[in-house]
């Protein structure tokens, strides 16, 4: 029998707002895992859809640190 998925009650990008407001300021790497985590589908084109709209949005800044890593906080 093919195991049935359920709907999560909260959204990725809400999760990710709220992992942003516990633990502070957060390289790319680090916020993937803790999304990963919980959203076991997540890929990292999705994470970085996430990440634009809500840049977009004015809810998270991001800023390149080094070559291929990126800082990502949140925006009070």
């Amino acid at each position: 029998m093919p195991q049935i998925k359920t709907w999560k009650t909260r959204p990725a990008y809400f999760f990710m707002l709220e992992v942003l407001t516990k633990k502070g300021d957060l390289t790319d790497d680090e916020l993937f895992g803790q999304l990963k985590g919980e959203f076991d589908d997540l890929g990292y084109k999705d994470f970085n859809d996430l990440l634009l709209k809500l840049e977009v949005s004015g809810k998270i800044r991001t800023s390149s640190m080094a070559r291929g890593k990126r800082r990502i906080e949140l925006v009070h």
